[in-house]
């Protein structure tokens, strides 16, 4: 790297500090400015979305990137947190709320490598995951991000799944985020700027309130609560660590000196690069020019631009002539980058793989996501052992509309950045999955509304569902069941002998007006494309085993003051059942 760095003039090295969306660049930047990283964000699929053109896309970017005078090649990025999730056809898994409640670090070994695999087959060869905040407020749009409110949980499955990233015969890199106390911001801190155009600026009352905001505890809790997932993240491989929108006690992470270059680069011996995330060297300052100078001279080495480029080439070139940021940065930060690239393999081979192209969304890849649906089921109440259900059953009504709807059993972060309902994307809802488990004798009625006309039915199930969200556009104040739901519940508790509610969610939501109304009651959490995983535990194919990973609140009030009382469910709270082999 020492020889490359001599070779490269100080635009080169800008150009790799630089990361840009797919979608912003123009036919021949990168090739023009060295630029060392491309991004797809939430939702920047090609058209068609498919696998054929995923990796056409990348290998447009990446053989324009070998085009350039030094032939350096990019990194390209995606968000797959729950797999390859902005790409059709893809295996999408459990979002991490339920891997969790899963507690089985092998199993989020193994969704690393198919999620690894996946990527590789259309030539990406980074994810902005995992995710390894550690919630507290349960009200934060991305509390299905966090694997549980337990550091130690969330250190161990975040480690796993970097492990599993870099455990095929081509690694692929990781980037443990919000570098850091994400999880921990007081609720209605999240800042606006006028500045800057972006969704955080949202005026809605329950917006935007917890994400993106403030921090205020002592460097003795941010240490004990926030830090421990990025030492075992580091210990396990990680080589890129993407830096918070979040600010500590009113100072935003993406200008913190202290945190990311004394901390996490002195203190941690961090070896790797931090890159910036989505704008968020741009909330800094209203220049630009100066924003760009704090970020980097507090430590960034990659900056997630994503579409001023050519700007932000010139503002960090302008902090070099005027001697606000010192050469030295720029060449650590450049030598940082290449040493991953290298690291990662894409100096000997920048593309993926042509040969994994077939394995996409394939029987294998969905076999792992269905046992990661099974083993985060939670059983939360389970009267006169209703649960296991039998195949047998005679009639059975199910209802919801979430019963028949992969974007709500998916959620957020699928295909597009806040998720969608109905069919978009391929696997099996919960629905098909009763229906194929039950017997040939048994009638199953299908009504979204729960109105089955007066027809009775032995047992009831109601799917309720959170609709789609992410990051602050999923904070909410108030996490009670609407009514419709609740007056769901009632209709068909009132038309079988026995219910069943299945909750489809990423956080607890307060129930306290339907959990007398079911005699068994199920957290799904948000399970991917593989819902059969549900038919699986509900009718004792496999053994409930889940556990939850966050206290289960009683009221809203237990949840905005704090007030210590006791839960309605604690975390590590789960009812077990016996399973049997499948037929």
């Amino acid at each position: 790297m020492a020889r490359l760095l001599e070779r490269m003039t100080l635009l080169e090295k800008i150009g790799q500090m630089t990361q840009v969306d797919v979608h912003s660049l123009r036919d021949g930047a990168v090739r023009e400015f060295g630029i060392g990283s491309v991004l797809s964000g939430g939702g920047g699929n090609p058209t068609p979305n498919n696998s054929s053109a995923w990796a056409e896309m990348v290998r447009r970017v990446q053989s324009e990137a070998l085009e350039s005078r030094l032939g350096i090649p990019l990194l390209y990025g995606v968000d797959a947190i729950h797999g390859h999730n902005n790409l059709h056809g893809a295996t999408i898994f459990p979002h991490n709320v339920g891997l969790g409640a899963a507690r089985d670090a092998d199993l989020v070994e193994r969704i690393g490598q198919v999620t690894a695999s996946e990527l590789l087959a259309t030539n990406v060869h980074w994810t902005f995951a995992p995710a390894v905040s550690v919630p507290q407020d349960i009200r934060w749009g991305r509390t299905f991000e966090g694997f549980s409110q337990d550091p130690a949980l969330v250190s161990s499955l975040g480690a796993a799944f970097i492990r599993g990233l870099n455990g095929n015969q081509r690694p692929v890199l990781a980037s443990p985020k919000h570098f850091m106390g994400d999880g921990g911001t007081t609720w209605g801190s999240t800042r606006r700027y006028e500045w800057v155009q972006g969704w955080w600026n949202s005026e809605e009352p329950d917006r935007w309130q917890l994400d993106q905001g403030d921090l205020r505890a002592d460097e003795a809790s941010l240490r004990s609560v926030h830090l421990p997932p990025y030492e075992e993240a580091i210990e396990a491989g990680a080589l890129s660590i993407m830096i918070s929108y979040s600010s500590w006690n009113g100072e935003k992470l993406h200008a913190h000196r202290y945190l990311l270059t004394d901390v996490l680069k002195g203190e941690l011996g961090f070896q790797g690069f931090l890159v910036s995330d989505w704008l968020g060297v741009s909330q800094l300052d209203s220049n630009f020019e100066k924003a760009v100078c704090l970020g980097i001279n507090a430590g960034l080495d990659m900056v997630m631009v994503p579409y001023e480029y050519e700007r932000f080439i010139s503002a960090v070139e302008a902090g070099i002539e005027t001697g606000i940021i010192p050469a030295s940065r720029i060449e650590d930060a450049c030598r940082r980058i290449l040493q991953v690239k290298a690291a990662v393999g894409l100096f000997d081979e920048p593309f993926g793989d042509d040969a994994l192209l077939p394995l996409v969304g394939n029987a294998a890849h969905r076999a792992v996501a269905r046992e990661a649906v099974v083993k985060s089921q939670v059983l939360l109440k389970n009267e006169a052992a209703a649960l296991p259900l039998s195949p047998d059953v005679r009639r059975l009504l199910v209802a919801g509309a979430a019963a028949d709807d992969i974007g709500l059993q998916c959620g957020g972060w699928t295909i597009e950045w806040q998720g969608g309902r109905g069919a978009i994307t391929t696997g099996t809802t919960l629905l098909q999955g009763i229906s194929a488990t039950v017997s040939p004798g048994t009638s199953v009625a299908f009504q979204p509304d729960g109105d089955f006309g007066g027809e009775r039915g032995d047992v009831g199930i109601v799917v309720l569902s959170e609709l789609p969200y992410s990051e602050g556009e999923g904070d909410r104040f108030d996490l009670a069941l609407p009514a419709e739901e609740v007056e769901l519940v009632r209709r068909v508790r009132r038309q079988c002998d026995l219910l069943v509610l299945v909750i489809y969610s990423g956080r607890p939501l307060i129930i306290g007006e339907v959990l007398n109304s079911c005699d068994a009651l199920v957290a799904s959490w948000l399970p991917g494309t593989e819902a059969h995983g549900i038919a699986d535990v509900l009718f004792g194919r496999r053994p409930f085993t889940g556990r939850l990973p966050y206290d289960w609140p009683e009221t809203m009030d237990d949840v905005r003051s704090r007030n210590g009382r006791a839960p309605l469910f604690p975390i590590s709270y789960g009812l077990t059942t016996a399973g049997r082999p499948p037929d």
